[in-house]
């Protein structure tokens, strides 16, 4: 007697199909890509806003063209067309600005003074030479950044003192210009008001002078004696 044959597994179609591992790639690419937008979205709201290096992720000092190619590849990412990111247009407008200000050579010449000045300073507090290995270790780029970044608040604190106490001083030289076109303003309209009335005054003059002119002269009056 012959053993039978196990039944053999029923298959569907969905079963006997390929797998399309070119639509799983791309969806892998795709998630990946998001990844890199969000990383890099959070990276430029985390960066110090008022150092435009560290907003876009380059090197203090870093060559023109270099500002221009980072900011295309990074602008591209983010851009908020270009990803569904909440965040996106906050980061994108830090960017451009950050870009902006590095392009602008008056601007970029005060940053980079502030980091040299942040690196002097840091020098100095750990009597470090120019030679010291030090310089070369994450432990001191950390500080030069922390560094930087107090160097870049005190500069700012002082501008807008400055900018304040100069919007003062326009304010007082404001309103005393003011001060003195009113005056002159009161002064014009005080002569015109003499010049209308310089003609009813010089006839009043001359009406005063006719009458005292055809008055006759009174005759004194002679004191009375007592009789007696």
């Amino acid at each position: 007697m012959s053993t039978p044959k196990p039944a053999e597994a029923a298959t569907t179609p969905a079963d006997t199909a390929p797998v399309d591992t070119r639509d799983a790639l791309e969806v892998l690419e795709s998630e990946a890509k998001e990844w890199d937008k969000d990383a890099e979205i959070d990276r430029i709201l985390k960066a110090f806003r008022l150092n435009a290096y560290a907003v876009l992720g380059l090197k203090p000092g870093a060559p023109e063209s270099d500002i221009k190619n980072l900011y295309r590849k990074k602008s591209l990412l983010i851009h908020p067309d270009k990803t569904k990111n909440p965040l996106a247009p906050d980061a994108f407008d830090r960017l451009k600005k950050a870009q902006t200000e590095l392009m602008d050579e008056k601007h970029r010449a005060r940053l980079d003074e502030a980091i040299a000045d942040a690196r002097m300073l840091l020098m100095r507090e750990m009597k470090l030479t120019v030679d010291s290995e030090e310089l070369r270790t994450p432990e001191f780029e950390k500080k030069w950044d922390e560094k930087t970044v107090f160097v870049l608040v005190e500069n700012e604190q002082r501008r807008r003192r400055q900018m304040k106490a100069q919007m003062q001083e326009e304010g007082r030289e404001q309103r005393k210009q003011d001060e003195e076109i009113e005056q002159r303003k009161k002064k014009r309209q005080h002569e015109e008001d003499w010049e209308k009335t310089r003609d009813q005054r010089i006839d009043s003059w001359r009406q005063f002078q006719k009458g005292k002119n055809g008055e006759p002269e009174k005759k004194k009056k002679k004191k009375l004696k007592p009789i007696g």
